[in-house]
Parts: structure tokens; C-alpha cells; sequence
């Protein structure tokens, strides 16, 4: 079963504004390219792989929250494709130089402040070592 991060709640409160219709697809989503961002993360989880800290629940829950609102800034609905191009046109078909964002095909495109929340909470890949939220422990 796919984790998901955060609730209809939580991103209503992260946005200001009702979550939409379709929160629940979104929050899966917005977790998957969260989980993609951390693949060599390390922090503690329980069987069902979910954080067992505090602190590492609320940034996944904030990074997810903050993905979504940035989807709805740039008009995605979670796919991806609205941030390839600066312009587009289908008839008969126009495309546009892209936009900044993923580098390689399959890159997470992830929001300025999904990536600070995960940096806060020392969950960006690179550092191989102790958790820093069990004390030394896992």
C-alpha cells in the first residue's frame, strides 16, 4: 500500500483554502514524488514504512502540502506535464521551449519549499550515517 504524508485537513490548513475534490489522488501523488525525492533517505519507520518521529511525520506531511500548493501555483494536477512547457498550443500543435524543472526524464520537479521542509528536517539524501531523530539508533 502506497504511504501518504499528509490529510485533506492538513492541506487545507497548509493552503488556506478547502481541500480540493480530488485531495485524496493529490496527496498520494505529491507523497510518491516525495518518497522518489528521499530514496536513499534515512530516518526510522515502522513495519508499515511510515516516520515514527515527530519531526520527520510533520516535514513529510509539510513537503507533500507544500508540493501540491505548487502544482496548483504552475496549473498541474500532479502529473507533471503542466510545468514542461512555457507555452502550448494543440491545434495544430505548438509547443514551446520547457520550462526549469527536472532535469533528466523521471526527475522529481519538487517545490522550493517541499525541499527546504525536507532540508529542515535533515531528510535530503547524501549523508550516510545515524538517524539523526533516533539518537543512534534505528
Amino acid at each position: 500500500m502506497a504511504r501518504v504524508y499528509a490529510t485533506p485537513e492538513q492541506l487545507a490548513a497548509w493552503t488556506g483554502q478547502p481541500a480540493p475534490t480530488d485531495a485524496g489522488r493529490l496527496l498520494a501523488r505529491a507523497s510518491q514524488d516525495i518518497d522518489e525525492a528521499l530514496l536513499t533517505a534515512v530516518y526510522c519507520t515502522d513495519a508499515a514504512g511510515m516516520p515514527t518521529h515527530s519531526e520527520v511525520t510533520q516535514a513529510l506531511s509539510d513537503a507533500v502540502c507544500a508540493q501540491i500548493e505548487y502544482w496548483q501555483e504552475t496549473g498541474d494536477t500532479g502529473t507533471g506535464a503542466a510545468g514542461r512547457w512555457t507555452s502550448v498550443s494543440l491545434g495544430p500543435v505548438s509547443l514551446s521551449g520547457p520550462r526549469g524543472g527536472p532535469i533528466y526524464p523521471g526527475a522529481v520537479d519538487l517545490a522550493d519549499r517541499a525541499h527546504r521542509a525536507l532540508n529542515r528536517a535533515g531528510l535530503l539524501p547524501g549523508v550516510i550515517g545515524e538517524c539523526p531523530h533516533c539518537h543512534g539508533g534505528y
